[in-house]
C-alpha cells in the first residue's frame, strides 16, 4: 500500500528592535511555530548560537521526533510478533558539527532505549525488533547521518 499525507505547519519571526541599534533588527532569535488544532511552540537557536536555552529548538526537535518515531515504530514491531512492553524509556544524544563557514550538520545520533518486557516474551527477538524498527521509522528514514543503539532489554 503505497500513500502520501501532507503535514502543514505556519513559523511567525515577531521582530525585535533594538533601540540603540535601529540596523539591527534580529535582536532574538525565539520565533513561533503553530500546527492546526495544536498548542503554539515557542522555539529558539541553542544555547550554544545565542538561543533562549529555556525553549525548544530544532536540534532537540529533531531528536525528539526521531526517539518518538523509533518507540511507535518498535511498539509496533513488537505488538506484530505478540511481544508485550510493560515499559520504554529512552535518552538519546545528537552530535552536531559546526563548519568554519558556519554551515553545520549532525553527524550522529545514539538513541539508548530501555525496554522492559513481559517475563515469557523472547528477549532476543525484543533486541532485534529494534532494527526492523528502525528500518521502519519514517523520520529516520529522512536522515542522512548515522543512527546508532545502546539497547537494553529487560524481563518483568
Amino acid at each position: 500500500m503505497n500513500s502520501k499525507h501532507l503535514f502543514s505547519a505556519a513559523l511567525e519571526w515577531p521582530i525585535s528592535i533594538n533601540t540603540e541599534q535601529e540596523n539591527n533588527a534580529r535582536k532574538t532569535k525565539n520565533h513561533f511555530v503553530s500546527i492546526e488544532r495544536k498548542d503554539q511552540m515557542e522555539i529558539s537557536a541553542a544555547k550554544a548560537f545565542k538561543g533562549d536555552p529555556s525553549k525548544w529548538n530544532p536540534e532537540d526537535m529533531l531528536l525528539s521526533s526521531l526517539m518518538s518515531c523509533h518507540m511507535m515504530s518498535y511498539l509496533y514491531c513488537c505488538q506484530q510478533e505478540n511481544i508485550r512492553v510493560i515499559s520504554y524509556s529512552d535518552t538519546a544524544e545528537a552530535v552536531l558539527q559546526v563548519n568554519e563557514d558556519g554551515s553545520g550538520l549532525i553527524t550522529l545520533v545514539t538513541l539508548k532505549p530501555k525496554v522492559v518486557i513481559e517475563a515469557n516474551s523472547n528477549q532476543s527477538l525484543a533486541h532485534e525488533l529494534h532494527f526492523k524498527a528502525h528500518d521502519l521509522c519514517f523520520i529516520a528514514n529522512s536522515c542522512k547521518f548515522p543512527i546508532q543503539f545502546e539497547i537494553s532489554i529487560a524481563l518483568d
